[in-house]
């Protein structure tokens, strides 16, 4: 609702619709139904501008084991295919003590993981010592690194997840904060996006192909165990053939555990959607058929390697396609089923993986 030509649309298509609010009224929804509610007229709540952090607003949780927090809203990066910023206003952190407290009461009520969130987690807390807008001190935490820090002192809490990072922000004091924390897990989402530089640079990431791969390099040497996911977008515009195979490359030197690939589509209000030279439909289907089979074949090849080994899996509950069958994650996010007592529902349980079946494991106890 914070880009116009949608509300617009709304307005003209759907003459039903009551109120109209954008991400930063969200907050003030209760207020604007009952004046809805009470005056019969339609309402219409969208600023234009940078919202506050509200807190305390209360949040449903699908998960009993598993819950995400965000830390940051916002973004400053101005990806050129995407809507983002523009939508959710300028990065801005939450206080370290609201999200301290917030784990600290999931983890007393029995979760075990917690998920980060933040358009662009490892810059937490930089616009606000940047422009020396004032944060609480609380427990020397001032960044992303002495965060994840504090977060892995917290009893109850098992694992540590964090979406999504930026690879121009991915400082040493977070590699070595993940390599020593034991609770963070070592499977690191980076997104890529392209593998070539010149796209990057159209779609405005700020690193090349090379200062990817050896970031990666970087952070193999520094962190044990390290496996990585990331995210592909095929057929950015202006995108040709010999670039899409850098793209190839870069997957194929990294052998990521897992690849989140999109096609490209248009945004209107992004850069991207005014750029001439868009790739035609049936060209970016079969690039993205040409990535999506060496993904898959590179999947397969990582799996074998966990068959025989012990692997701590956190008990999620029973699996969605065999109620007689119990699922959870590795610390690499990838999903085990195996036989067990539904006792073991919301714990960590070891398990020898006997086999692979290329979107799941199987272990047994």
């Amino acid at each position: 609702m914070q880009e116009k030509h949608i509300t617009d649309k709304i307005k003209s298509s759907y003459p039903f619709v009551d109120i109209v609010f954008g991400t930063h009224t969200l907050h003030k929804f209760p207020e604007d139904l009952y004046k809805a509610l009470e005056t019969k007229k339609k309402l219409e709540d969208i600023i234009d501008i940078d919202g506050e952090i509200y807190e305390g607003l209360p949040i449903k949780r699908d998960s009993k084991i598993k819950a995400s927090v965000t830390i940051m809203n916002g973004c400053n990066n101005f990806c050129s295919y995407c809507i983002v910023p523009y939508v959710r206003g300028r990065e801005r952190s939450r206080q370290p003590k609201n999200i301290i407290c917030e784990i600290e009461d999931l983890a007393k009520n029995g979760y075990k993981e917690i998920t980060l969130l933040g358009q662009n987690v490892n810059s937490y807390l930089k616009v606000e010592k940047e422009k020396n807008i004032p944060f609480e001190q609380y427990r020397g935490i001032n960044s992303f690194a002495t965060l994840l820090k504090e977060i892995n002192k917290i009893d109850g809490i098992e694992r540590i997840r964090f979406i999504s990072p930026h690879p121009k922000d991915f400082t040493d004091d977070v590699i070595e904060a993940i390599a020593s924390s034991n609770k963070v897990c070592k499977l690191v989402h980076l997104p890529l996006q392209a593998g070539n530089t010149r796209v990057l640079k159209d779609m405005n990431r700020k690193y090349t192909k090379e200062q990817y791969l050896s970031l990666v390099e970087k952070m193999k040497n520094k962190i044990p165990n390290l496996t990585l996911s990331t995210d592909i977008i095929v057929g950015f515009p202006g995108e040709t053939d010999e670039e899409f195979e850098d793209t190839l490359d870069v997957v194929k030197k990294v052998k990521f555990e897992q690849v989140y690939m999109f096609i490209y589509s248009r945004r209107v209000g992004t850069p991207g959607d005014k750029m001439k030279n868009q790739i035609p439909e049936e060209e970016k289907h079969k690039r993205f058929d040409k990535l999506k089979e060496l993904v898959e074949n590179q999947m397969e090849e990582s799996n074998k390697k966990y068959i025989g080994t012990m692997q701590k899996v956190l008990v999620e509950g029973e699996s969605k396609n065999n109620k007689d069958v119990l699922t959870g994650r590795t610390d690499s996010n990838k999903v085990v089923v195996f036989e067990g007592d539904k006792s073991l529902i919301g714990k960590m349980v070891e398990l020898k993986i006997i086999s692979e079946h290329m979107w799941y494991l199987r272990g047994e106890i």
